[in-house]
């Protein structure tokens, strides 16, 4: 059995992120897995679905791009878009892995993970087993979408299972979900001409907060606006939906308190429901908020109930603080990297110019503040 000081689960964003800080930090018995190859989330990104956090190039001035994971990277300057498609950013993590010479296994699917005493154990699929002081959980969520929402769920077509909105066949839509990639899709599907009925099961979405987390990103906005006008797209707010049906080849949409008749389409509904965590997999090694089903972390981004297992990505929440864009969960990379460093009797002091880059915020305290205007 291989013996590692640190295995990274998952080459995303996140996996690739932090075992760029371990390395660079010096901690070299790491070893990153992933059951596919770098990146290969945002290969299987619809073709026409792009980036709504823009990368511009700021590093000179000390500030980085917003999609960068990575000291001294920037996707805007390596790949010379400002919102980059899912087969671009998976490049650019391609080339931080070979920049950085990362120790990366592909093709590596990782089926459970135990631990005894202070050592873990990740069991592999072609029954090796690695075994670990830390674990680094980063195997995201894109790869789990969530399919059983209600009843019914089965007889759609989640959005992340398509490879291009120019390939589905049909002239009207129903998108089940109102958040970013059911707007998403209902924008490139108008942008082809085809009329879409968007079902939301929250309130409009210009709704005021400032946390993108929970609304709509101006990106976005901007190119609802420019093609709602077509009257294309509607959008119904506070319809949740409970159920799909279908007969003589038709697809009947119920929606909870909505006394009339179901909605009815020909095509398939597209399922914008978002994802299931990977955490999933891993589940009975944290403890769980039972009411909003996030793992409870530590202030290290640890689990309370495995002490040697952090948790890094967009499932990385402290409350109501939600860290699922790029930009909010690489500032916890540094959280990691300090606990890890402390307890291999490392000098983490060294960590501290990570704080101006963003990739090191300790301190959550200020957090969650709406602007003023």
């Amino acid at each position: 059995m291989k013996n590692y000081d640190v295995v990274i689960v998952g080459a995303g964003p996140a996996g690739i992120g932090i075992s760029s800080m371990l390395k660079n930090f010096g901690i070299e018995k790491i070893i990153v897995l992933d059951k596919g190859k770098v990146g290969d989330t945002f290969d299987k990104w619809p073709k026409e679905m792009r980036f709504i956090t823009p990368s511009f190039t700021t590093n000179f001035w000390g500030h980085m791009d917003l999609n960068s994971v990575a000291y001294g990277t920037s996707p805007a300057f390596t790949l010379e878009t400002e919102h980059p498609t899912g087969k671009e950013y998976a490049n650019y993590l391609r080339k931080i892995s070979e920049h950085f010479e990362l120790p990366i296994k592909e093709n590596t699917n990782v089926e459970k993970v135990t631990k005894t005493k202070d050592q873990f154990t990740i069991s592999i699929k072609n029954g090796k087993t690695i075994s670990s002081r830390f674990v680094i959980w980063a195997a995201g969520e894109y790869q789990y979408p969530d399919l059983d929402s209600f009843s019914g769920s089965e007889l759609c077509i989640h959005n992340s299972h398509i490879k291009s909105w120019k390939e589905i066949h049909g002239d009207e839509f129903y998108v089940i979900g109102g958040n970013e990639s059911g707007i998403d899709a209902a924008i490139n599907l108008s942008k082809i001409g085809k009329k879409v009925t968007v079902l939301g099961d929250k309130s409009a979405p210009d709704t005021k907060i400032t946390d993108p987390s929970q609304t709509l990103t101006p990106y976005t906005i901007d190119r609802l606006e420019d093609e709602i006008s077509n009257e294309r797209i509607t959008l119904v707010p506070n319809s949740r939906v409970i159920d799909v049906k279908i007969k003589d080849n038709k697809y009947y949409i119920y929606v909870k308190g909505k006394k009339s008749s179901p909605y009815q389409c020909h095509a398939r509904p597209i399922l914008a429901t978002g994802f299931i965590s990977s955490l999933s997999m891993i589940k009975n090694l944290f403890d769980w908020e039972k009411s909003k089903h996030y793992a409870i972390l530590n202030e290290h981004d640890e689990s309370k109930k495995n002490p040697g297992l952090f948790l890094v990505g967009p499932q990385v929440r402290h409350e109501d603080l939600i860290l699922c864009f790029i930009y909010k969960f690489r500032q916890r990379f540094g959280v990691v990297t300090k606990a890890i460093g402390d307890r291999l009797g490392m000098d983490t002091s060294l960590l501290e110019p990570y704080r101006e880059e963003g990739l090191y915020k300790d301190d959550l305290g200020a957090c969650g503040d709406e602007c003023p205007c």
